[in-house]
């Protein structure tokens, strides 16, 4: 016998893999010109030249333990202070190598702080759709409830309404997503003041804190002079989430990081909860080399001169096309309406008769919308363009 939780996880189906899947089954059929497929958030700019730089001069040392061998559980003591410099120097805090816990990416530190605050069978985590889908297998695999807020279709912020209404006594954390897969937007200071507000009100009411669990893999990419706000300045007790993957295109390297600033309501417990619930899954000691990287690298910034030339030339067509999008600030997705209001049997006729791939919105629990991954070729979208146009005429 196995665990029949896990089973069914394990098996369930992707979308996302399948669509990528039926993509290169497609090519290879076809040829890869004919398929336009924007259904991986793979990043496809190049990492900044110092990372690679750092990663061969780092190989080059003849002390291949310091290169490959364990770290401390929470990371080298080098990585998480070049981290913490970055941090106080972008966002004027005192944050400490002791407040940070480096993790094999974004995951595993979602997965960390969400099971270091499921105190009881009782507990409840909020997500705000559209949302990142494995929130919910992070939160129930660890004996927590997670409590979908609505989405707010009109403008992609938070319904501020739906969320009030959700919250309980049993309400732990609150997940934030921004820049927000998979609809691109960036939460407005406005927005985040107001969510601010009422946590800190419900926490009063409840007699303990409601933390934000502030997810931020795609902080750094921002288009237009959009800022994002940095949540801990608005709302004390936040606990950051954060991986170099989109920001330094290391998807595949997984290295990230928990910080758990001072000011955070029982932080010192915060923090052992974490770095226990990191233990007892085994996430710990994440890659040396990439956490010698890091250390190196931590002020480098992406070039995004790429995604933002494609956001533009995607959101423009679809818009003027007659498709209905929301207005992508940010990360690299582009959060359109299906014109017949059926978002899996738009992917479907898409995929099958124009071989256009883009992935439901249902899985985002977000139904009647899907995301379109802009981080490809700009020539792909500009071959695609034509494709766009025939499907929604094929509605009118």
């Amino acid at each position: 016998m196995v665990n029949q939780s896990f089973h069914k996880l394990g098996t369930a189906p992707s979308v996302i893999r399948e669509l990528f899947a039926y993509g290169l089954k497609q090519a290879a059929a076809i040829g890869a010109e004919n398929v336009y497929d924007y259904s991986l958030g793979n990043p496809s700019i190049p990492a900044p030249a110092k990372v690679n730089q750092s990663i061969c001069d780092i190989l080059g040392d003849t002390d291949s333990i310091k290169v490959h061998g364990y770290s401390m559980a929470a990371g080298f003591d080098g990585a998480r202070e070049a981290i913490a410099r970055n941090l106080n120097k972008r966002f004027n805090l005192s944050i400490k190598s002791s407040n940070l816990f480096l993790t094999c990416g974004a995951a595993p530190a979602l997965i960390s702080v969400i099971k270091a605050l499921l105190c009881d069978a009782e507990s409840e985590i909020m997500a705000i759709a559209p949302f990142f889908p494995e929130y919910r297998p992070f939160t129930e695999s660890n004996g927590g409830k997670l409590v979908v807020v609505p989405a707010d279709t009109k403008a992609f912020q938070i319904n501020m309404e739906a969320l009030e209404s959700l919250i309980s006594c049993h309400t732990q954390a609150i997940i934030v997503n921004s820049p927000n897969n998979p609809s691109g937007v960036v939460y407005t200071e406005a927005t985040l003041k107001r969510l601010g507000d009422l946590l800190t009100k419900k926490s009063k009411e409840y007699g303990h804190p409601i933390y934000i669990i502030a997810d931020e893999p795609y902080r750094e990419l921002v288009y237009g002079g959009v800022k994002v706000p940095f949540i801990p300045h608005i709302y004390a007790n936040t606990i950051v989430c954060y991986s170099y993957s989109k920001s330094l295109s290391l998807p595949g390297e997984r290295i990230g990081y928990v910080c758990v600033p001072d000011f955070v309501e029982d932080s010192a417990a915060v923090y052992a909860a974490v770095a226990g619930a990191a233990r007892a899954m085994g996430h710990v000691c994440p890659p040396t080399l990439m956490q010698l990287v890091i250390e190196r690298c931590a002020d480098e910034l992406p070039d995004l001169a790429a995604y933002d030339e494609n956001r533009t030339l995607l959101y423009d067509s679809l818009t003027a096309m007659g498709y209905e999008c929301a207005k992508p600030d940010g990360a690299f997705y582009l959060f359109v309406k299906a014109p017949n209001g059926d978002a899996m049997a738009f992917s479907e006729k898409a995929k099958t008769e124009y071989n256009l791939l883009f992935v439901p919105g249902d899985g985002f629990e977000c139904p009647g919308y899907l995301r379109l991954s802009y981080c490809v070729s700009n020539d792909m979208i500009k071959r695609s363009l034509p494709a766009f146009k025939s499907m929604i005429e094929s509605y009118k």
